[in-house]
Formats: C-alpha cells, structure tokens, sequence
C-alpha cells in the first residue's frame, strides 16, 4: 500500500514517526517523504494534534516540527524488528545504540525523544558514552528470522528451516517449534524434529531461512522449555561422560550448570554426574574449576584430556632451570 492510498489517519501516524524520528523536519520535506503536499501535512498535523499529540512548529529558516514535551507523551511505532531487537540488546549487549539505522538504535531513539526533558537528557547522556562490555561467545541471530519463529511459536504453527549444522553442512528440516530460548549467550529453537522423531535445539543465528506451514503443532503438556533445553544440551553428544564428585548433589549444582549434565546421588556424601560432550577438553576444564575431589568413571575421551590440562597445570607451576 502507498501513501497515497493510506487513509488520513494511518498518514499522520507516518507523519508523527518522521517527525519524531527527525525533529525539526520542515513541512516540505514530510511531503515529499509522504509523498503528499505540504497543505496535506498540515492537515496530518491538525490530526495529531486532535489526538492531544504536542506537535510543535518554529518559523523561519531554522524552523520546521517537533514533538513537544508534555504530561501526555506521545505513542512509541515500533516495528516487529525494533521491538525484537530492543529485547536481543538487553539480552546481549551486542549493538551500537548511537547507530539510527540499527533496530535497536532507532528503538532507543524514540525511547528517548519520548521522556520528559531532564530524564532524556540523562538517557541521551548514558546512550552515548556508555561503553558496553558483550559476552564475546553470545551470538546474535538476525531479528526478522527470530521474529518469524518467535511468532510460529505463538501461533503453534510447524516451520521448514534452512540450517547450517556445527559441521558447516546445509539441512533443510521440518521442526515443531514449542519455544525460543536464550541461553548461554546464543538463541535457540526448541521443538520436535519431524526427520528423527525427537526433541531438538537448533541455533537461530545457523538459521538462513524459515517457512511457516499450515499444520499446526501442539506443544508436551507442562513444557518448561528453560529446564528441556538445558538438559538437552548435556546429551546426545559424540562423548559419553560419568564422573563421581566428592560433594553432595545439592552443594554440587551450586557449582555446575545444568547444561553440564545430569547430577544424582552416588553414596553418602557424593554425586554422580551423567552427561555426553562433543569437546573433551573443554569439558575437562569445566571439571577443573570443581574445588573438592572427583573421579572418571566412564569416558577416555575425558580422561585423556584431563589428563592433557592436568599437566599443562603442572608445568605452568613448575620452578624455571637454573
């Protein structure tokens, strides 16, 4: 649909959004952005204005609109992407809020320009001289692909993904899509697999396209999707791991995240920990941060890199030759 085809109402909410997102912005440039003339902004203008909008304008050369500051602030125009967006920058810290052309840029752009005058100047302080520390292993997906998935998942709808695996190979597959988590940093898709009948977590940012179809899904009863992906993610893998920890269960999960395995009791005063890995040595320096005893029961590939940082450790405290 064009602007010309909008009607006067859906016209000055477009109005409203270049006004805001251009403060200043004169009469002949909302009509040539709109693609209407400058008597028809006026009248847009008129509209908003109705609506208790405080739309401002300053004569001369300088001059054009504004939204004012008032009790009644203005509505925020979100898209789908800025509103997803804003939600992954809080999440994950990756984005320039300076940047206008970024989602979550031009979202905290209108955040700002909506608060009262000394909160804006306070935000707009922080916006632009804060400096973010991100976790350097989070991954961002692309907005628009999680938006779709986020939205197959409220409507309980099966999608047909594009995936790129940890091999680097392209799959296209059919999944039942129950929920979408952050974990960890990275975005995940949590459903069924239709191609091996079972619950699967795919990574959104390995995502590289998405069909939402028509059959609709119905999610396990009771699903919790936080608790299901964790221990999803400590099974399945190439390397099966059981290691016996000198601590009770309940001091141990203080120690270990859920993602790491499966803890039950093993005696008094121990736990076992049942997991699968597909990398050993990270796995064994994940081990290496446990402060009290702890002994591999099943897994070589584990031993063997224990055994491999263990001496690493021990040469890194070795005295230097004379």
């Amino acid at each position: 649909m064009t602007n010309t085809d909008a009607s006067p109402t859906a016209r000055a909410l477009l109005a409203l959004e270049l006004v805001q997102a251009s403060p200043g912005i004169t009469a002949d440039r909302l009509a040539d952005k709109l693609g209407v003339s400058a008597r028809a902004v006026r009248r847009y203008v008129e509209i908003l204005r109705e609506a208790d909008i405080p739309i401002e304008s300053v004569r001369g050369p300088h001059g054009g609109y504004r939204v004012g500051r008032g009790l009644r602030l203005p509505p925020l125009i979100f898209s789908a992407t800025e509103a997803l967006g804003l939600v992954m920058a809080v999440l994950d810290g990756h984005h320039d809020p300076t940047d206008p052309t970024d989602a979550v840029g031009g979202a905290l752009g209108k955040i700002v320009r909506a608060l009262p005058e000394p909160v804006a100047a306070q935000a707009e302080l922080v916006r632009r001289s804060a400096a973010p520390a991100p976790d350097r292993s989070a991954v961002r997906p692309d907005p628009g692909t999680a938006t779709v998935l986020v939205r197959a998942c409220a409507d309980r709808r099966r999608v047909r993904v594009d995936y790129r695996t940890a091999a680097g190979s392209q799959r296209v597959i059919d999944v039942e899509p129950w929920a979408v988590v952050v974990r960890h940093g990275r975005w995940y898709l949590l459903g069924r697999s239709l191609a091996v009948a079972a619950t699967r977590a795919y990574r959104i940012d390995r995502v590289a396209d998405v069909t939402v179809l028509d059959d609709l899904v119905e999610p396990p009863a009771g699903l919790e999707p936080v608790a299901l992906l964790e221990t999803h993610l400590s099974v399945g893998w190439e390397y099966d791991v059981e290691v016996v920890i000198e601590a009770p269960v309940e001091t141990v999960v203080r120690w270990l995240p859920p993602a790491l395995g499966r803890l039950e009791p093993a005696g008094t005063g121990t736990c076992r920990l049942i997991a699968s890995t597909s990398n050993p040595t990270w796995y064994a320096g994940q081990l290496a941060m446990l402060p009290v005893p702890y002994r591999i029961v099943r897994g070589p590939e584990l031993r063997e890199a224990l055994r491999t940082v263990g001496s690493r450790m021990l040469a890194a405290i070795a005295e230097p030759a004379a």
